[in-house]
């Protein structure tokens, strides 16, 4: 650039500033990425009496690579007022910054210049298109571009395959790699690779997914980026070994390779060895950390996370939320109050923000250790929020016993045109079924479906169920069972057994049996069922019976599973049997 400068200072001083063929190289150089100076760029450009398409062209692409999306299009609406008329060079630019910019009508708009100045057809420019199509989310689109493409090349395929990955529809991704196959044309690539082994993920397809590993055996080089799709691929299996045989095969292994070994290993739950990966890796960033954190957490070793980041502390890797709101959620799950209240004091000291995201774990932990009005004074203090802070401040209060402040917030939080999910629903209905709401909790249930198109799933109806067992409603409570979808033994073992102890406080003998003879056929092993079931025989005083049920917990051998209490000493969490 210096010696630039001074070649400009020469044209300028000769009066060759307007020399088209001088400022065509001037610019290139100016805007050139790697030597270049885009700020220069701009100064060069203001004095340019009439700049030309390639200026216009150049100054476009720089502003579109640095990420200054709008400055390319309003150059793009100067150039076209001032006579000069786009062509293939200068729309793959714009698209892109349309895209970036989520500007569709735009798009569209500028859509229609491309066919009117007969570009339409060329292969960059449709390319081009697509990816803005793509960015946009306007799917039909994307493919309605591709399939009018008198021409295709292998660009074109891996831009509809990562634009229905982009917009989720992973099947209609699948279906273009098979007909990408199927017609020959052109071969797939790296890029073609990962981005179907990405829909192969989402999709769990990891049939296809191992056909896509043999055709790369064969056909390509494992490189790096591959290398990392595999690994994903084979970790979110469980097909561990595989993993591991393509990891230590990868001559060249970046961090994320790392990370994908060590989750694939945190979700098979060896931790030991993922530990020893994790160890192992000669570099660290972020999210590895977070991932080994996050294992310990999901695995109960919390103390053995607060070690782990103490550690990555010690070795000056400053943690982001995800780091926090995993050691959060570790706190709430284990009670862990004195350990929480040191990771909220940390972020408040380190400037991590509380945001929607990080409030909302806060919110979750102190109302699992106790503190509601902790819960209630973070989500007060919230600047941003989103569906799911006020969910966790609802279902916190419901969980606490605060029903009239639960559903208080929760007609605030439709107020505030924030969208209730499935899950703040399972909130208001424990807050209905805490405080014994029959009537609004048949009205919540009800609007799920009809107002907002959540269809209730079995845990709502237990929640319902729960309710109406709690009120006597025992009848309306045994129909209910009947209509819940997808009977789990996990949501519908806690619905017979509190319906159960609903008939000890009601007196229904007759139904407390049925309901016993159902447990017992999911759920033979536990004692709960014959000890519920001998304690409502012994409020209606039949004790007969009552010594009947002894006999069978006896003659079955069904033993009572041991119970375990928490208690944290000195921010470490003790668990006793």
């Amino acid at each position: 650039m210096k010696e630039l400068k001074q070649i400009q200072a020469h044209l300028f001083k000769a009066g060759a500033q307007q020399n088209d063929d001088a400022l065509k190289k001037l610019m290139a150089f100016c805007t050139d990425p790697h030597h270049g100076n885009p700020h220069y760029a701009e100064r060069v450009f203001t004095h340019i009496e009439n700049p030309s398409l390639f200026v216009y062209n150049v100054m476009i692409k720089a502003y579109t690579k640095s990420g200054s999306f709008k400055r390319s299009l309003f150059l793009y609406d100067q150039m076209k007022a001032y006579g000069l008329w786009p062509d293939n060079f200068t729309y793959p630019f714009v698209f892109k910054a349309i895209g970036r910019l989520k500007e569709a009508l735009v798009g569209q708009k500028v859509h229609g210049y491309v066919i009117k100045c007969g570009v339409e057809f060329d292969c960059y420019v449709c390319n081009s298109v697509m990816d803005m199509y793509a960015d946009l989310g306007c799917v039909g689109d994307l493919r309605k571009v591709f399939d009018e493409m008198p021409k295709r090349d292998l660009v074109s395929w891996n831009i509809l395959i990562s634009g229905f990955v982009r917009c989720n529809r992973f099947e209609d991704a699948v279906r273009v790699y098979r007909l990408m196959r199927d017609e020959g044309s052109v071969r797939p690539d790296e890029a073609t690779v990962v981005s179907t082994l990405s829909a192969c993920i989402a999709l769990k397809n990891f049939e296809l997914g191992g056909e896509i590993h043999r055709y790369v055996s064969s056909e390509l080089e494992i490189t790096t980026i591959i290398g990392n799709s595999l690994l994903d691929m084979y970790s979110k299996c469980g097909c561990l070994s595989m993993a591991r045989e393509i990891f230590d095969a990868m001559p060249v292994k970046n961090v994320i390779c790392w990370t994908s070994m060590v989750s694939g290993y945190v979700n098979t739950g060896q931790l030991d060895e993922a530990r020893l990966l994790f160890d192992s890796s000669p570099v660290r960033d972020i999210v590895l950390w977070t991932a080994m954190i996050n294992g310990y957490v999901q695995f109960n070793r919390v103390d053995e996370a607060m070690a782990l980041f103490e550690e990555m502390q010690m070795n000056r890797v400053k943690p982001d939320k995800y780091t926090v709101v995993t050691l959060l959620t570790g706190c709430a799950q284990l009670g862990a109050l004195e350990q929480g209240k040191w990771i909220h004091e940390y972020m408040v000291q380190n400037r991590i923000a509380i945001d929607a995201v990080t409030g909302t774990a806060l919110i979750d932990m102190y109302a699992k250790c106790g503190c509601i009005d902790k819960s209630f004074e973070i989500f007060s203090g919230l600047k941003e929020r989103d569906t799911a802070s006020w969910t966790s401040i609802i279902c916190a209060l419901a969980m606490n016993g605060k029903t009239s402040k639960a559903l208080e917030l929760f007609s605030q939080m439709k107020q505030a045109s924030f969208r209730p999910d499935d899950i703040t629903f399972i909130g208001v209905l424990t807050a209905c079924s805490h405080g014994g709401l029959v009537e609004e909790g048949r009205r919540q249930f009800k609007s799920m479906k009809n107002m907002y198109q959540i269809e209730p799933k079995s845990e709502h109806y237990g929640c319902l169920i729960d309710l109406l067992g709690r009120a006597g409603l025992l009848d309306e409570a045994e129909e209910l069972i009947e209509k819940i979808p997808n009977k789990k033994n996990e949501i519908i073992v806690p619905v017979y057994g509190a319906l159960l102890s609903a008939c000890r406080i009601y007196g229904n003998i007759d139904m407390a049996e049925r309901f016993a003879r159902r447990l017992v056929e999911i759920e033979s092993s536990d004692s709960s069922v014959h000890t519920l079931l001998a304690s409502t025989y012994a409020s209606a005083g039949k004790w007969e019976d009552v010594s009947n049920e002894r006999r069978k917990i006896k003659e079955l051998g069904v033993k009572k599973a041991p119970g375990c209490s928490l208690i944290e000493v000195d921010g470490n969490v003790q668990i006793e049997s």
